[in-house]
């Protein structure tokens, strides 16, 4: 049962799903689209064809997304967030947050947020 649990470990790895699942599941909790199942076939069409154009894995959240995102976040209109509200919403995104070079005393822009994500 062991090998079966890592090959299927290695399944999933090798073909990023997890990371597509916790994006699709970010994606649908963001838009909550009255056809979810609709909205998600569209998500994965666009995967498809970003990954036939780009020949890498494809960004599902777009400039408007992301700047939608960065709205929700900077709340007061500031122009930057905190790195911890970065660190937040790259989780919410299902993004790792292990790379990251910002301090926690650091403000990210819309310019960076946009190019990070």
């Amino acid at each position: 049962a062991a090998a079966g649990e890592e090959r299927s470990r290695e399944y999933l790895q090798r073909h990023r799903l997890p990371e597509l699942l916790q994006r699709l599941a970010a994606l649908l909790l963001y838009h909550r689209p009255e056809r979810p199942r609709e909205f998600l076939i569209q998500a994965l069409e666009r995967v498809q064809a970003g990954k036939r154009a780009e020949g890498e894995y494809p960004h599902l959240m777009d400039e408007t997304n992301l700047a939608a995102m960065f709205g929700l976040l900077d709340v007061v209109g500031r122009g930057h967030i905190t790195a911890a509200q970065y660190r937040e919403a790259l989780k919410t995104l299902g993004l790792s947050t292990e790379d990251l070079e910002f301090g926690d005393d650091g403000n990210i822009t819309l310019d960076v947020f946009k190019e990070e994500v």
